[in-house]
């Protein structure tokens, strides 16, 4: 039975490891970091509706009293 040859395996790993590194890096510099983003403004700006300043009530066909 022939011996398995094993001496080549180690030249084959570490260039499989050299070519993944080298292929994460390419893939890493393509994305775009930013340093120093600039807060955005949170508040909230009041919008204003018609019925703001009216007093509303909604009746709904569930809320009402069953009747018998």
């Amino acid at each position: 039975m022939p011996q398995l040859d094993t001496s080549t395996w180690l030249t084959m790993i570490m260039s499989m490891i050299m070519a993944l590194f080298i292929v994460l890096q390419l893939k890493i510099s393509k994305h775009n970091l930013y340093h120093n983003p600039k807060p955005t403004p949170t508040e909230m700006h009041k919008q204003h509706t018609p019925w703001e300043t009216k007093w509303t009530k909604i009746y709904l066909p569930l809320s009402s009293p069953l009747h018998f």
